[in-house]
């Protein structure tokens, strides 16, 4: 019960630095499955807008996201590895999920991949 409400406080607060960082609804989880490649179906257009006004280095969305590997990745059931288990099959490198989160925003934000 433990690890399952931090995996929830651990992705709400990932859900709360997205939409601060991109200023965008978050929309909790109600149980329906949302995949990602039919919302992104027609953004295109508007992505290549959005890279040659805000000056980004990839304007072709296919190229920059996968959202069918996205729905593949994200899709499946969880599987959790125990923190203890981890350590004991050599994974010892540790970072906040959340500190990962805004690492990784940072770091396409200067390679300008994001705005």
């Amino acid at each position: 019960m433990a690890c399952g409400r931090q995996f929830k406080s651990t992705w709400t607060a990932c859900h709360e630095l997205a939409r601060l960082r991109f200023g965008i609804e978050v929309v909790p989880f109600d149980g329906t499955v949302r995949p990602l490649e039919p919302q992104m179906a027609g953004d295109a257009a508007l992505w290549r807008e959005i890279a040659i006004r805000e000056g980004l280095a990839e304007p072709d969305l296919i190229r920059l996201a996968s959202p069918w590997h996205t729905d593949a990745d994200l899709g499946q059931p969880a599987e959790v590895v125990a923190e203890e288990q981890g350590r004991r099959l050599g994974f010892t490198g540790y970072q906040p999920t959340a500190d990962a989160l805004f690492a990784l925003f940072k770091r396409l934000g200067v390679d300008r991949l994001i705005p």
